[in-house]
């Protein structure tokens, strides 16, 4: 499994601004940006060919956030991947490039994700997040998500000790 990277501090100027954020689905060009960031986001990042899978779901959904650069084009700073598996939202990975943390692009993907489930008629959402990640936990629970158990040794990082992950639900 994964474990995020340390993130870089004062990345964004104090009091600046976050620019306008663009949400889209991924498409297959996206790959090779969408492999940069988890790299940069985890020290164990999903596979190419995972990802690849993943666009060919019908029940898989990828979300990306991107913000528009002064040289034109967009610039990529988090992606959202879930399924809708009848009326669930199952999150599966959340990631924001290091260097755009505190920026509110975590909380942009959750509350696409959660709008979609709603399009979609869902009555439940569920994650997991290691035990470790207060941040992460502390914004699921900002949304109302609820820890409901925990799924022992979960993840498990080559020559780290096993983490513990923890099981949120949020009801819709």
């Amino acid at each position: 499994m994964r474990r995020m990277r340390e993130e870089p501090r004062g990345s964004r100027p104090p009091g600046a601004r976050p620019s306008a954020f663009l949400l889209r689905r991924m498409t297959h060009e996206d790959l090779p940006a969408v492999m940069e960031l988890e790299k940069a986001s985890f020290t164990n990042p999903w596979s190419l060919e995972l990802l690849r899978r993943e666009l060919g779901h019908d029940w898989s959904v990828i979300f990306l956030l991107e913000e528009p650069i002064e040289e034109g084009g967009r610039r990529l700073l988090g992606i959202s991947i879930f399924w809708i598996v009848h009326d669930e939202v199952h999150v599966l990975n959340v990631a924001t490039a290091p260097e755009h943390r505190r920026r509110g692009v975590g909380r942009t993907l959750i509350e696409a994700t959660l709008a979609e489930g709603r399009t979609r008629k869902c009555s439940l959402a569920t994650l997991e997040v290691r035990k470790s990640n207060e941040a992460a936990i502390n914004l699921y629970k900002s949304f109302g998500f609820r820890p409901v158990g925990v799924r022992p040794n979960y993840y498990v990082d080559e020559g780290q000790a096993a983490e513990d992950a923890i099981v949120m639900v949020l009801d819709f």
